[in-house]
Formats: structure tokens, sequence, C-alpha cells
């Protein structure tokens, strides 16, 4: 452990609150950058001579956390404006290890109309630092020492925040592409996402892809939207356990890339807004899809996903209804996601990955031309969207459609859609690969006989294959005193950072319609 690792007590805090930093290294001095992340990379301050002992990494420590010493405390100042901070921590050598924290409007005083929430709950699902995550054992499968089956065997059910970050999910390594199969695959060839030659020299984790800010999804909305005026409170998922009215205060409320990790105070969170007038825009895909509660005041996060029912200690209780853990769609919680986002990924799927939709257009086919969020696009039924980016790839999240009288999809069932739901545009998506296929997979499936029976309502072969037929929807509803707008998918950012015209004049028209100032920077 040459490298000095650490971790911030919080990961959200005000102006005026103090942060702790824990750390162990190797015995000597070191410093520590702050750095506010957005468009560009504004270096805050640096704290200098700070004496830090090497610390035992203790046994379990991805549910347990490491224990190590505070080495510093550091007072927010007052002025520094809302957002996402880079903490980097380095020897006089230069080299060094990040980790981050939110900064969040000091109390009552939202400074924008308009919020983002980082999805910090999915960044800790997906945190392997010191071995595993709640997916695998991480570093075994790299090592070779388990096949993927066998590391999602030693998946986590219990993640402690108290510890670092895999730095190569918080921090990408330079020319990182996206989880996403770039091109169509040619025939008879298997498809990869990502470069071949980049995964080959880096050799990155497959699960460095799927989480964090820095390069990714929310980083390139934030960039788009200081570039074009558009002013943001920035909290984060584990802001939302303070109480539900703490977004009420807005107009609108943004989910960006892959918000996949929910517990109920962030959902009643969401609710409030609602009925407070407010709107939710969602520019993420597997949105809510994973229910989570927080324990031991917020340090350990209960994730136990497939193993809900047998591993919960809350499952079968009173209180199941709303702290156990599982898809938030399955029946016992009686809340599917799909009440708060329109949409679930239990009816959508990977488009553009590995064999799911390997030969995908990656584009969005519009149905409903005349809905208000095409207002002055210049598409027409038919058209297609986005197919260079790719748009429409990685996770996407969808609803059973059928077509009605009028030739255009409509919402059919499905756990918690909205009968009014608007369907937009649409793509086909699938949630796992042929089994029959002759490649080797590359997305794990899940449990399949789960997935049919909560979307399906039975496990049988017709729902399974149900399940490989579903479909990426841009859709909009009335929800409460407010409206949801869902673009379906992780990669509706990078349209934006694309310069796609047609996903800016529509992001335009959400904000607009939302009551979102643009065009009114500092």
């Amino acid at each position: 452990m040459s490298l000095p690792w650490f971790y911030p007590d919080r990961v959200s805090v005000a102006p005026g609150d103090e942060l702790a930093i824990h750390a162990s290294a190797p015995p000597g001095l070191y410093h520590l950058k702050i750095s506010r992340v957005g468009s560009t990379n504004e270096l805050k301050s640096t704290v200098e001579d700070i004496v830090i002992d090497q610390g035992e990494i203790p046994a379990n420590v991805e549910s347990c956390g490491c224990s190590w010493p505070v080495v510093l405390r550091f007072t927010i100042p007052a002025d520094w404006k809302t957002g996402y901070y880079d903490l980097y921590l380095a020897g006089a050598d230069g080299e060094g290890t990040h980790h981050f924290f939110n900064l969040k409007p000091g109390p009552g005083k939202p400074r924008a109309r308009a919020a983002i929430v980082l999805a910090t709950n999915t960044y800790q699902a997906y945190n392997y630092w010191g071995g595993a995550n709640s997916y695998a054992h991480v570093e075994k499968l790299m090592r070779g020492e388990v096949d993927a089956a066998g590391s999602e065997q030693e998946a986590k059910g219990r993640l402690s925040r108290m510890r670092p970050y895999a730095q190569g999910l918080l921090m990408p390594r330079l020319g990182q592409p996206r989880l996403v199969n770039p091109a169509p695959r040619e025939l008879g060839m298997a498809a990869h996402p990502a470069t071949p030659e980049w995964m080959a020299e880096h050799q990155p984790s497959p699960y460095d892809f799927s989480a964090c800010f820095v390069g990714k999804w929310e980083h390139a909305f934030v960039c788009w939207a200081e570039e074009n005026g558009v002013e943001l409170d920035y909290f984060t998922d584990q802001d939302l356990e303070a109480g539900a009215g703490i977004l009420d205060p807005y107009r609108a409320v943004f989910l960006v890339g892959h918000s996949e990790y929910w517990s109920a105070s962030a959902r009643d969170a969401i609710d409030s807004l609602h009925e407070a007038g407010g709107n939710l825009i969602v520019f993420s895909g597997n949105t809510a899809y994973w229910k989570i509660r927080w324990e031991e005041d917020g340090q350990v996060m209960a994730v136990h996903k497939w193993r809900g029912e047998s591993d919960d200690p809350l499952w079968g209780t009173p209180e199941e209804g709303r702290d156990g853990t599982h898809m938030w769609s399955h029946p016992a919680f009686g809340r599917p996601e799909a009440e708060m986002t329109g949409l679930s990924f239990l009816y959508g799927g990977y488009h553009r990955l590995g064999l799911c939709v390997g030969r995908g257009s990656a584009a969005y086919t519009i149905y409903d031309d005349k809905h208000w969020a095409l207002e002055g696009t210049d598409l027409y039924y038919g058209d297609c969207i986005g197919g260079d980016i790719p748009l429409v790839g990685y996770e996407n999240d969808g609803c059973p459609i059928r077509v009605d009288r009028r030739g255009l999809p409509v919402p059919d069932g499905g756990f918690g859609v909205p009968d009014d739901l608007s369907i937009i545009a649409l793509a086909p998506a699938t949630l796992f690969e042929d089994p029959a296929a002759p490649y080797p997979p590359i997305v794990p499936p899940g449990d399949i006989a789960i997935l049919a029976r909560i979307a399906h309502g039975e496990d049988n072969p017709v729902n399974r294959e149900r399940l490989q037929h579903g479909h990426a929807v841009m859709a909009s509803f009335r929800r409460g005193n407010g409206e949801v707008f869902n673009a379906g998918t992780t990669e509706w950012a990078h349209g934006l950072a694309a310069g796609d015209p047609y996903v800016d004049r529509i992001t335009r028209n959400v904000l607009t319609r939302f009551g979102v100032p643009i065009g009114a920077a500092d």
C-alpha cells in the first residue's frame, strides 16, 4: 500500500461545515488538493504538511470500513459554489489518489431553480476498493482466481462508505471509452464494448465504466449546463435521507446517467417534490432499479439485491414494505419505480452492449412527433436521432407497449407504468444476450427467473422470452402537481456533449416547460 489512501467522513457538506479526512500511507508528509470539477477544473485550496502514518486494512473492509484515524479537519469556506469537488492526496513525489465530496447549498438557501441529485448510491454499489462490490469480487476476477460466476457469489450485501475508492472507477484513465459497442458488430464477429486496443493496454475492471462523476454522464451534463447558463444546486442520494421536503423549493430535479440505487427516503423526497408542484427530469437509464437502505448512521449501505428475500434481516418483518432490500419492482414493496419515473429497466434493457441489440442503430425512432418536447426540432414520424453518438446504448428503461388505432405506441400495462404515459420515441432493447448464441457472453443476465416473476407475474418460457423483447422509451406524464420527462437512456448526456441539435433542442424544451432558466450564467 505504497500510495496514500484516504476517505472523507461525509459524502455531502454545506458551506461552513467541517470535513474530516481519514488516511493511511507510508509515514511522511502529504498535501491535499481540493478542486471543483465542472466545465473547467478550478483548484480551490491546497493543504500542505499533512502527517500520515501507515494503517491496517481490516478484514471484510468492504462492509466494515477502514477505521483509519483523522489526519485533517477542513472547514468549507462560505463562498464556495455548490458542486462536485475532487480531493487529491499526494506525497512529495506527486503520486497520490482521489476521492470526492459534494457541496450542497446551505440550509434554507437554494440558489438555483433546479437541482441535480448525484447518483452516489450507485457510486457506492460499484466501488470495489478492498476487493468486492455489490456485484462481484472484482479483484479476484481480475486476477483470474475465479470466473465471472464465481466472483458474483462473493458480492457484498453491505458496503461501507468509510473507505477509499477504486481509482479506475472514480478517476478514469485518459481516453477511457464509453461502455457501449462503438459500432454495430460485423458479420460473424463477437461484439465488444469500448475499444479493444485501449482495453488491452489498460486492463480496466469491467466495473470501472458504470458509475462515478468524472468523465462520465453527470460530468457531461454539468458541462453542458454550465456552458449554457443553467444554474444547478447539487445534492447527493444520501442528502435525501434528511427529510421528504428537501427538494420542494426547486422547480425541477435532474437525475442523470446511472441513478440505479434508491432508498425509501429518496423516493419520499421525489413524491414530496411532485406534491409541491415540482418536476422530475430523468436523463438516466436503469433508474431506481434496486432498493437499498442506509444503516449505522449513514455509514453502511445495505444492498442485498437478488438475495434480499433470503439474506436481508428485515425481510419478512413489519418493516419489509419500507426498508427491505431487493428490486423496487418486487411486489412485496408495492412501490415500483415506474410510479416515479414512468418506465422501468424491467421492460427495457441493454442496447449496443455485447449481443444485446449488438447491431442496433443506437438511435431513437420518433413516433409522437406532435409531443411538446419536440417543438421546433423539425422531427417527424419515423425520423431517427442520435445514431452517430450513440444516443441509445448501455442501459435503457421502457414499458410494455401496444399499437393504438392511430398506429402509435401506447403503454400496455407494466408494473407501476402510468396509464397516461405519453410515448415519444422508441428503440429495441433486451435484458440479456441470447443464451443460444455461439459467442462468449458479455452482459451478466441476472436472475432470469426472478425477473420473469416480477415483470410478468410468473416464471415460464413465454415470460422469459418477453424479457428479451424490450424497448428504450422516451416519454412524459403528469404526476401529482408536477410532471416527469424521462429520456429513457443512460446516454442522453453524451448527446448533449456531442452537440447533437435534436438532443439539445429537446433538452431546452423540457427545461423551459419545467421552469428552469437557460442562459443566466454568472
